[in-house]
């Protein structure tokens, strides 16, 4: 009897055989089709002139499609995901980064009889912004005075009412010069590029608000925000005829807080507003807390002045902090670098993770913290990257597309990735991709970051499907002189394409 058993078996195995080929055979030749499909995409004028690097995985990190996945290419705002992803697993769930402020002197009938000094530690939310999509929800946006006005309401409510000493903004707590050596003179004046210290306040930037005049040749109306003594503003703009090109700009004499608009707005033309950032984060930080003091009826009756000398006031720190204030959480801190891709949080993180993981709080410092990280936690061979910045803005980063399909992989599954997640812009809402991917099948499907600077665009993310299974991806293209919406349209039609 055992022989007619086995024979009834055999045509059922066979079966199950002949249907796992045919589902094999299926998937390679739908695989070959989306090759097809995005090769006849990106090999004709004028994408084939640029440099792509492509890997589109599925969920089990089989390859849907991949074209120069194992090259370096330059990643721009796509680094942002390292310094993310590293802050996420590698500093505690309830870290925040804590600013006090110390008495350089003893306090008594109101008195301090020396120097107050504020000591930061990276907190980048002394901010107006908003840390979600939804911005009506209960204590999801800032006002610009929210925590300086808490540092202040502590000082007084201590019951100091005159400083005899200065107010000092010590910035000691990352060591290096705020400038990095990577990025260009003229990016400096701006806030996408600004110096980065320990203390921080309007992202480091003045908001200058301006719009024309009431006739041609009136001085173009400006508006700075906030007001501080800590600058000097001149207008040599003017208001030009309607029709004309809007030529303002606005300039600072290198090492100074001398500022200077020229050009002009033409009749006619909508208000804007620019953000021009500051040379010294301490003193900017050290100027907005004396006027949220004056506020309160508080003297200082020395100077406003800035240290990143460590042992200047060393001996005051060890003494109990007269006022301390918490930044927002990390997850927060972790919302604008990758849903607005905001470069200067991402600057003041990585610093932050370098000081905080034993290193210095140093952009060498928080590369090490990156490097350690991706190699020893998410297992990514030492070649295929090579870091320069938390923000992206440096030519000098390189990352292979597989290095960034690996950290989002790692990312997916990691216990504590719910910040993370969350940050990442979604196709058609809130954040870097409200354009992108709308009238497609994959609106409201794409959860990625974006990436831009000069030559470069790139897009890593995830690929929610209809059918509930995910696509991890990453497309980067480098040394292209592509239109930039045409570059971006097609970045999306290979996204769609491969997840079809």
């Amino acid at each position: 009897m055992p022989t007619p058993k086995l024979r009834q078996r055999l045509p059922a195995a066979g079966a199950v055989a002949l249907c796992l080929l045919a589902v094999t055979v299926a998937s390679s030749a739908a695989q070959t089709g989306t090759t097809r499909r995005i090769d006849r995409l990106l090999d004709q004028a004028p994408l084939d002139r640029a440099l792509w690097g492509i890997l589109v995985v599925d969920e089990r990190g089989r390859e849907i499609y991949s074209r120069n996945a194992d090259r370096l290419f330059v990643p721009a705002s796509n680094t942002k995901l390292v310094v993310a992803a590293a802050a996420s697993v590698l500093l505690p769930p309830d870290y925040r980064a804590t600013t006090s402020v110390y008495g350089a002197g003893p306090i008594a009938e109101g008195v301090l009889d020396g120097d107050l000094v504020v000591y930061g530690r990276g907190d980048p939310t002394f901010s107006a912004r908003c840390y979600g999509v939804d911005t009506t929800a209960v204590g999801v946006c800032d006002s610009l005075w929210t925590r300086m006005d808490a540092l202040a309401g502590q000082i007084a409510a201590r019951g100091i009412r005159h400083i005899r000493g200065a107010i000092v903004g010590d910035g000691s707590y990352f060591s290096d010069d705020p400038v990095h050596p990577d990025w260009s003179h003229y990016d400096l004046n701006w806030w996408y590029a600004a110096p980065v210290a320990a203390l921080g306040f309007n992202d480091n930037s003045l908001d200058f608000t301006y719009a024309p005049g009431a006739e041609p040749g009136a001085p173009v109306q400006i508006r700075v925000a906030p007001e501080l003594p800590i600058f000097v503003f001149e207008n040599r703009s003017v208001t030009l005829p309607a029709g004309q090109r809007r030529t303002i700009d606005f300039f600072r004499e290198p090492g100074t807080t001398r500022i200077w608009a020229e050009g002009g707005v033409p009749l006619g033309a909508r208000q804007r507003t620019e953000y021009f950032a500051l040379p010294d984060p301490n003193l900017y930080f050290a100027a907005a807390l004396r006027a949220a003091l004056a506020r309160r009826g508080i003297a200082v009756a020395g100077p406003t002045s800035a240290t990143r000398d460590p042992a200047q006031y060393a001996e005051a720190r060890t003494a109990p902090a007269i006022a301390e204030v918490d930044s927002r959480p990390l997850d927060d801190q972790i919302f604008p670098i990758l849903n607005s891709s905001q470069n200067w949080f991402a600057e003041m993180l990585l610093k932050s993770l370098g000081a905080a993981t034993g290193g210095a709080g140093t952009w060498d410092g928080g590369i090490e913290a990156e490097r350690r990280f991706l190699i020893d936690s998410v297992e990514i061979d030492s070649t295929a990257f090579d870091l320069s910045d938390g923000s992206g803005l440096s030519s000098g980063n390189l990352v292979t597309p597989r290095a960034f399909v690996a950290l989002l992989r790692y990312m997916r599954a990691h216990p504590r990735n719910a910040g993370f997640l969350r940050a990442l812009p979604k196709s058609g809402d809130g954040g870097s991709l409200r354009t992108r991917f709308v009238g497609t099948p994959l609106e409201g499907r794409v959860f990625a970051k974006t990436g831009s600077i000069a030559h470069v665009n790139t897009l890593s993310g995830y690929v929610e499907r209809p059918d509930g299974s995910t696509l991890i991806f990453s497309v980067m293209v480098n040394n292209h002189a592509v239109p930039y919406g045409r570059v971006l349209a097609a970045i999306d039609s290979v996204i769609v394409g491969a997840a079809r």
